[in-house]
């Protein structure tokens, strides 16, 4: 991210606004906002390959969910925030990967300018790419602040995205799915 850029176009935005940016509450205001979308926006143009590539051996392999992983991310639409909660289900194909991993890989993609939709799809593709078990199952819940703060203000509305990828089994995505919700 180009900083000094970044700050200028917030200036001339508060400018746009008909606002004073030299009063107090303001004077800070573009340094903080750039501040602000270098932090939301750190994920991208990364991978979650060094995330996801600490992996322990296993016989057999069940399936391993790791579910309620709060994340929030910025929609690329209005450059306004949702949130939500993220699960995880994969079958390991002789290796699993730290749990804590799983939470990172979300943190990778979450952080850019986002799509739910494109976000569920990226996290499952990770997985798959990263650990490469028999089959990945990942599935969203988000409020997208785009929705109840603006156009339509429908507070406490959700969305929900699922992916599966590989060999996922029918009767066990119903399973999960349960499990997950």
């Amino acid at each position: 991210m180009d900083r000094a850029k970044a700050i200028k176009a917030i200036e001339d935005l508060l400018d746009a606004l008909g606002e004073d940016r030299e009063r107090e509450g303001l004077k800070e205001t573009p340094r903080r906002v750039a501040d602000m979308f270098a932090e939301l926006l750190s994920g991208e143009g990364r991978t979650a390959k060094e995330e996801l590539s600490k992996t322990f051996s296993v016989n057999g392999g069940d399936i391993v969910i790791e579910k309620d992983i709060s994340f929030s991310s910025t929609c690329e639409h209005h450059l306004m925030p949702f949130f939500g909660r993220i699960a995880i289900a994969y079958i390991p194909d002789k290796k699993v990967v730290g749990l804590s991993k799983l939470a990172r890989c979300v943190e990778v993609y979450a952080k850019r300018l986002q799509l739910q939709e494109q976000l569920t799809r990226q996290i499952a593709q990770a997985v798959m790419d990263y650990l490469a078990p028999k089959g990945v199952f990942v599935w969203c819940e988000a409020e997208h602040t785009c929705m109840t703060c603006r156009g339509v203000k429908k507070a406490g509305s959700k969305t929900i995205s699922y992916v599966t990828l590989g060999d996922f089994p029918e009767n066990r995505l119903h399973e999960v799915l349960a499990l997950v919700r």
